[in-house]
C-alpha cells in the first residue's frame, strides 16, 4: 500500500528548523558527538510547560507540533512514534539520584519521564488527542515498526491521517557508556571528512523527525513511500544483495528508474564497506549521496533520512529526484529500506 507524506519536520544537528528546505549553510561535525541546534522552544510549547520536558521531549513535541501545522491538521487519528534509548536523559537523572540519595526520597518525576512512551504521550497530552497511541522500542527498527504500524491502521481505514515519528537523543552518560564499545571516533579531527575517512568508528549523533501520513493523496501531499522493507542479521553480503533485489522486484521498480541512492554511509570503514561492496554492483550509474554526515548515527537516523529525501522530491526543480531509493544499516545486523517517489 502507498503512503502518502503530507508533512514533515526534523529537528537535527542541522540548523533551520522553521525554514522550508534544508539548510544553506550545512553544519559540519566539530567533534565524535553532533548534537542538534535546538530551536526556540517557545514558539510551539507553552512556556511554563517546557521547564518540566526534558530535551528528547522538547524535541519531539516542537517537530511534531510543526508536522501538523504544517499539514493543517488539528488532530491526527493516531499518534505513532518509535525510539531505540528513550528518554535518556531523565534515565540518567533518576539513576543518579538515587544512588546519591541510597534509594530514598526519591522524586518520581525522572522516573515517570523517563519511560520511551512519553514522547508520544506528551504530544498527546498537549492536542487532549484520545485516539490510538502507541511507541515501539525495537532497537535500529523502531522508526521502521512505527512505520508499519501506520500502514497497517491505514490498509483499513485510507483517509486517516497519522503523525508518525522518531526520537533518540545522545547525552554525556550515554556517550561515555557507548565509546567503551569503540562505536565512535578516537580523537580525530571530523569536520567534513566523515564519509570515506578509512578508519574505524563513527561519530554520536541524535535528532527527532515526524510525519504526518495516509493512505490517500491530497494537495498537500509532498511525496509517497511505495514500499519499505527490513531485514535484521543477514548472513552475509549475499543475503543482503537478495534482499535488495527482492524489495526492488516486490515493489515493481526497475533500478535503472530509481534516480538517487540515499545511502546510511557512517565513516566507520568496516561498515561503509557493506554499502561499497554492493553499489557499483546493483546500483552502477545511480548517483549516491549520504545522510549521516548531516546527522551522525543513531539507532533511528533513518527518520532523519526520510525527512531529507522528502526535501529532495518536493523541490520540483529542474534535476530533483523523482524516485528515491534509502539503504541503510545499523551496525551490520539492521538492514532497511524505503523507497520514495514523487506524487
Amino acid at each position: 500500500m502507498k503512503l502518502y507524506i503530507h508533512s514533515s519536520s526534523a529537528i537535527s544537528p542541522q540548523p533551520g528548523f522553521t525554514d522550508e528546505g534544508f539548510p544553506a549553510q550545512i553544519r559540519k561535525p566539530e567533534s565524535n558527538r553532533f548534537d542538534v541546534v535546538e530551536p526556540e522552544y517557545r514558539e510551539w510549547i507553552d512556556p511554563k510547560l517546557i521547564r518540566r520536558m526534558s530535551r528528547i521531549i522538547r524535541m519531539g513535541v516542537a517537530a511534531a507540533k510543526k508536522s501538523l501545522q504544517t499539514a493543517k491538521l488539528e488532530m491526527p487519528d493516531a499518534i505513532i512514534t518509535g525510539t531505540a534509548y528513550g528518554c535518556l536523559e531523565d534515565t540518567g537523572v533518576f539513576i543518579q539520584r538515587m544512588v546519591e540519595q541510597g534509594e530514598e526520597m526519591l522524586s518520581p518525576t525522572a522516573f515517570i519521564q523517563s519511560t520511551h512512551n512519553t514522547v508520544a504521550a506528551q504530544i498527546a497530552l498537549l492536542l487532549k488527542c484520545h485516539n490510538y497511541n502507541n511507541t515501539f522500542v525495537h532497537r535500529a527498527f523502531s522508526f521502521e515498526s512505527a512505520l508499519l504500524d501506520a500502514a497497517l491502521l491505514l490498509e483499513e481505514n485510507p483517509r486517516q491521517k497519522i503523525l508518525v515519528g522518531a526520537a533518540d537523543e545522545i547525552t554525556s552518560y550515554s556517550y561515555d557508556i557507548l565509546s567503551r564499545f569503540d562505536i565512535y571516533k578516537k580523537n580525530e579531527e571530523v569536520g567534513d571528512k566523515l564519509i570515506g575517512s578509512g578508519t574505524t568508528g563513527t561519530i554520536a549523533g541524535e535528532g527527532s523527525a515526524f510525519f504526518v501520513i495516509s493512505g490517500e493523496k491530497n494537495d498537500q501531499s509532498i511525496s509517497c513511500i511505495d514500499d519499505f522493507a527490513s531485514l535484521y542479521k543477514p548472513v552475509d553480503a549475499g543475503e543482503t544483495e537478495k534482499f535488495i533485489i527482492d524489495f526492488l522486484k516486490s515493489s515493481d521498480t526497475d533500478i535503472k528508474n530509481v534516480d538517487l541512492i540515499l545511502s546510511g554511509h557512517n565513516g566507520d570503514n568496516k561498515g561503509d564497506a557493506i554499502y561499497d561492496a554492493l553499489q557499483e554492483k546493483l546500483f552502477g550509474g545511480i548517483p549516491m549521496r549520504t545522510f549521516k554526515n548531516y546527522c551522525g548515527e543513531y539507532p533511528t537516523a533513518i527518520s532523519f533520512a526520510l525527512w531529507y529525501a522528502s526535501l529532495l522530491i518536493s523541490e520540483n526543480a529542474k534535476g530533483s529526484p523523482k524516485k528515491i531509493l534509502i539503504w541503510n544499516h545499523y551496525k551490520g545486523t539492521h538492514h532497511s529500506l524505503i523507497l520514495l517517489s514523487a506524487c
